[in-house]
């Protein structure tokens, strides 16, 4: 992995290697070299396959991180592509003329965080949440719980408990 990451930062402005294990490894890649970076993973040095692309919402520092993991399947090595995008208007160029599966991740991405795949098919058809119309919900700033008290009805009679107080009662119905 880290004679990869030396060709990658000879040939890519790619930030330090993060190992999590001998076979899995993180870079973060500048978002106007990710294309350049991709297509030579895959096409020079065997990371053929797109095992996944998703999002992580840096709300305090107002920017999306996108992953894109990879696998070469003949060395058994994935590698992680971190992406900075900013949070305001976020959009990435899309990639699925480089591996097609990456148009339901972009659309998933594009539904749950509201980023931006220009170019994507069936980008702006509904996928997962039809008939939404709030912001997206994988994003920080979306509260859930006034959500659900906006939109769903308290069932009468229903109790919440403390979960802690809860569990000892079902464990321990005697008071052991």
């Amino acid at each position: 992995m880290k004679n990869l990451h030396t060709k990658l930062q000879a040939l890519f402005p790619v930030g330090e290697l993060t190992l999590q294990r001998p076979n899995l490894g993180f870079v973060t890649v500048p978002k106007d070299h990710l294309r350049a970076t991709l297509m030579h993973l895959q096409r020079t040095e065997g990371f053929t396959h797109l095992i996944l692309l998703t999002a992580v919402d840096w709300l305090e520092e107002g920017q999306f991180q996108l992953t894109y993991l990879l696998c070469n399947r003949t060395k058994q090595l994935d590698l992680g592509l971190r992406v900075m995008i900013a949070r305001e208007g976020a959009s990435m160029d899309s990639i699925h003329d480089v591996w097609p599966t990456a148009a339901t991740y972009q659309r998933e991405l594009r539904e749950m965080f509201g980023i931006d795949f220009p170019g994507s098919p069936h980008l702006n058809e509904e996928f997962i949440l039809e008939g939404w119309n709030d912001i997206p919900p994988y994003r920080r700033d979306f509260d859930t719980k006034k959500y659900a008290e906006a939109n769903y009805n308290q069932r009468p009679g229903r109790q919440t408990h403390d979960p802690a107080t809860h569990m000892k009662q079902q464990l321990y119905p005697e008071g052991l």
